[in-house]
């Protein structure tokens, strides 16, 4: 088990009106703590990080988690508590158990992403911001996606890499030519409620074989952002995609603009991480430049 104090654990079950038995540490990202807790009767997964690092982090994420719900027809994991135990913030959720995948179960979840997409949004953006990774993720509600994808997504990572000496003038320039050119390459459509960082990684096959999904980062965008995510880490299973498109069909060439769409995750890569997504970033904004 972790070195994590078991005393802040058992708090923050106690503020919960959960009498903590069992702790175990788990694999739960990169930048949290996290835990199966279990009372007499049930498991549940805790995430704990620093309070003032991250402000509110686990609040904005417990939000995205329940606008969510509301709309994903399949499983969400429920947000049982939220808050701040001394120096730290901590996010309680149910514990899901991992079940064997079924014949429908990619075909399916597709189909309620899809329907999910296909409820139209007044604005892009979101009530508040929040964060992508660690790292905050502006959500200005614009009524254009150009202007939002290049405004709130594109130009302020691009932005970051400069200031880190990571991108030069003439990378900070193509990128400005290549937000000037968004509105020539996406298909209008209304804002959908997004997941918002949708790999591999943020999503399971559960009870009954149904997909749930976790860990968003939230807010209304242009529908293809949460397909080109689908597709940044080897993709999912091509059923996935039948099922979507027998719900909500997408536009005509979508496939051609699905590295456009993972530019801006590809962007946060290469700020946290460097390497190889720099390079990725920059051969994006050269194709659409």
């Amino acid at each position: 088990m972790s070195a994590f104090p078991t005393d802040i654990i058992r708090s923050i079950g106690t503020t919960s009106g959960i009498s903590i038995i069992n702790i175990t540490s788990v694999h739960g990202g990169d930048i949290n703590q996290c835990f199966c807790v279990a009372d007499n009767a049930n498991k549940y997964f805790l995430k704990i990080n620093d309070a003032e690092r991250y402000p509110l982090m686990f609040e904005k994420e417990a939000k995205g988690l329940e606008a969510l719900k509301k709309s994903f027809s399949l499983i969400v994991a429920k947000v049982i508590r939220y808050g701040i135990s001394g120096q730290y913030q901590y996010l309680l959720l149910e514990w899901l158990d991992k079940d064997p995948i079924q014949k429908n179960s990619m075909y399916n979840f597709g189909a309620a992403l899809a329907q999910m997409h296909k409820t139209p949004q007044p604005l892009f953006g979101w009530q508040e911001d929040n964060f992508i990774g660690s790292l905050q993720q502006s959500n200005i509600q614009l009524e254009d996606w150009n202007s939002f994808y290049a405004q709130c997504r594109i130009i302020p990572m691009a932005q970051k890499l400069f200031a880190d000496k990571v991108f030069d003038k003439k990378d900070l320039a193509d990128t400005v030519s290549l937000c000037k050119n968004i509105n020539n390459i996406f298909p209008k459509e209304p804002a959908s409620l997004l997941h918002g960082d949708l790999w591999g990684g943020n999503y399971m096959i559960t009870s009954g074989g149904k997909a749930a999904i976790f860990d968003p980062a939230v807010y209304y965008g242009h529908r293809e952002m949460d397909i080109g995510m689908t597709r940044l880490f080897g993709g999912f299973d091509t059923s996935f995609y039948t099922g979507y498109n027998d719900v909500y069909p997408l536009e005509k060439e979508w496939e051609k603009r699905i590295s456009l769409t993972q530019l801006y995750p590809v962007l946060v890569h290469a700020v946290l991480f460097g390497g190889h997504y720099i390079y990725s970033a920059k051969e994006i904004i050269r194709k659409f430049t």
